[in-house]
């Protein structure tokens, strides 16, 4: 199944997955950008964005825990986001993380609180509309195991 045919599917689980990586890029742009500020509070939080960011790598793109060594712990954490629901939470959690940076000042990090948010959304939105939870198989998910035998 092609990219173009997954988005087709009106899956939100996977326009989810789809706007978690961009939340990964975003992450890490933003958070490295704003970590150069001479405001100790938006350091913490340019940090926390970027362990954020590296952290999605792991729940978005499945394949990657096959082949990163990690620790038994951190693949137990990273399994409980395998359904719609606790991803949302995962997603909504970050993005709260990341919309408090607007008590220090604002800062590009709100672009990094936004792209989360709708993540959030898109998988609360295919858990109320109950469709199945799926990863798309360009990821790694569903299918890869066909597509590389």
């Amino acid at each position: 199944m092609t990219l173009a045919d997954e988005l087709r599917t009106r899956n939100f689980s996977l326009y989810g997955q789809w706007i978690g990586i961009l939340s990964i890029l975003i992450c890490l742009a933003v958070g490295i950008a704003t970590i150069f500020t001479f405001n100790v509070g938006l350091i913490i939080f340019s940090a926390v964005c970027i362990v954020s960011g590296l952290t999605i790598v792991f729940v978005e793109v499945p394949f990657l825990l096959r082949i990163c060594p990690i620790s038994g712990n951190f693949e137990v954490f990273i399994q409980r986001f395998n359904n719609n629901i606790p991803r949302g939470f995962f997603y909504l959690a970050l993005a709260l993380i990341q919309w408090f940076t607007l008590f220090i000042r604002g800062s590009s990090l709100i672009v990094a609180a936004v792209f989360l948010t709708l993540s959030s959304f898109c998988y609360f939105i295919a858990a109320i509309k109950k469709q199945e939870f799926t990863t798309s198989t360009t990821l790694g998910g569903q299918g890869m195991a066909q597509q590389i035998i």
